[in-house]
């Protein structure tokens, strides 16, 4: 057996272990994933000094970003669901779209929002809207939820300005323009199957339990006072448009200074503080109130960000031990189409490390050389292709997969379920309608 057939032979094992460990002995996922990601990376022949070290560096990576994003969109939330900010959204999205088809309206302000902004991001922002129309309509929270998650992640992974998109896009040499276009025709669809339609579908199937301590925090319930829908989507638009600008600026000074509150961190930032006088202002909180919500909303999410952590050093306890490497060796000696072979390659470095940056950013470098030898592949289409290969199959290695389960209080299993198969079917029917656009164009 070669040393490449093992690594990812070991790589496979941790997964199946690892699922086994908390969905069939009930151990805590952190304490799983630290044990499983020590244990693949002495296997895979790291010393055990640099195993523990890797793990570290990837919880600290994760969290250095998600933490604080988590935290002050958690914050956000807590205000807009206090004020009535929440509920003021929900209540005209429902009156404008219906209750029967409120879930498609969550997808296409999901679909909006996160195109400036990281997925984690948009998730934070939108998930209070999304507690609060399900608890006021009575609809199921996945029949919500599954649309929400799955027009960020279409956006996340097909549509600059998101850093993976964008590297690709210099990768290829594609058309940044041509590519957000293509990638807009090819994402709605994509994101309406793996949303809604599949929502509605799965919905009914997953029971989930009666009482959700995130949602309980994050749902807006009062209907006393509340701001108008102008001032509460402005307030939580904030983020959005300071990224959005940041990512537009041209002239030096302006685009250092934009760049600056445009950064996530600092939009949410800014967010918050305009939410304590724009959305306090209506219910007249004192600064006692905004303290109290404030502390309040944060414990719920001390396991989530254990759990995320956890997951983000497994990654990087893969990706060290040369899972990506093995993969990229393999693929590389592959003869298919470039569509194909970039979606391919992708689909197993996400597979395999669970990071869609990794996979796309590392695939769009194996196939570019290869893309630019055969003519009439559109670069373009290359970048939704890899993107696509990249969201595919997300399971018990990507952070993203723990922040889902834990906010949505599902179990592992009912994870796998629901968004294990959301994200599988984004990155099948992003490959199908990115190949149908290519015998159109």
């Amino acid at each position: 057996m070669t040393a490449d057939a093992r690594l990812l032979l070991y790589a496979l094992g941790a997964v199946g272990t690892l699922i086994v460990l908390i969905a069939r002995f009930k151990v805590h996922p952190f304490v799983a994933l630290i044990s499983v990601s020590l244990a693949m990376g002495v296997a895979a022949g790291m010393p055990p000094g640099a195993a523990v070290k890797a793990f570290q560096d990837g919880v600290g990576t994760a969290l250095g970003f998600i933490a604080i994003v988590v935290g002050l969109g958690t914050m956000l939330g807590k205000i807009m669901a206090e004020s009535g900010a929440a509920s003021r959204i929900a209540a005209t999205l429902i009156a404008a779209f219906g209750e029967r088809r409120v879930h498609w309206a969550i997808m296409v302000v999901a679909f909006i929002v996160g195109i400036p902004v990281f997925f984690q991001v948009g998730f934070v922002l939108l998930i209070p809207l999304v507690f609060t129309i399900a608890h006021r309509t009575g609809t199921p929270l996945l029949k919500v939820g599954l649309p929400l998650v799955a027009g960020l992640s279409v956006v996340h992974g097909m549509l600059p300005p998101h850093p993976a998109a964008m590297l690709a896009v210099s990768a290829y040499e594609a058309d940044v323009g041509r590519t957000i276009l293509y990638g807009i025709v090819v994402g709605l669809p994509t994101a309406a199957l793996a949303g809604p339609i599949f929502a509605a579908w799965v919905a009914p199937r997953i029971p989930l339990p009666a009482e959700n301590p995130v949602a309980a925090q994050l749902r807006g319930d009062s209907t006393e006072r509340m701001p108008g829908f102008g001032t509460s989507l402005l307030t939580v638009l904030i983020p959005v448009i300071l990224m959005l600008l940041a990512s537009t600026a041209a002239a030096s000074r302006v685009r250092a200074a934009l760049q600056f509150v445009g950064h996530p961190i600092v939009a949410l930032l800014l967010a918050l503080l305009v939410s304590f006088w724009s959305l306090g202002r209506a219910r007249r909180f004192t600064r006692e109130q905004l303290l109290k919500f404030c502390n309040d909303c944060l414990a719920p999410t001390a396991a989530i960000l254990l759990v995320i952590g956890a997951g983000g050093g497994f990654n990087a306890v893969l990706v060290q031990s040369g899972v990506g490497r093995a993969i990229a060796d393999v693929a590389s000696g592959s003869h298919v189409s470039p569509l194909l072979l970039a979606w391919s390659v992708a689909a197993l470095i996400r597979v395999a490390t669970g990071s869609a940056t990794v996979a796309m950013t590392t695939a769009a470098g194996i196939v570019a050389p290869l893309a630019a030898t055969i003519p009439g592949t559109s670069a373009e289409l290359l970048v939704l292709a890899t993107g696509a290969g990249a969201l595919v199959l997300s399971h018990v290695n990507d952070a993203g997969f723990w922040l889902i389960k834990e906010f949505f209080d599902m179990t592992v299993p009912q994870t796998l379920k629901t968004w294990t198969v959301a994200e599988t079917i984004i990155g099948v029917a992003g490959l199908m309608f990115t190949l149908v656009l290519s015998v159109v164009i």
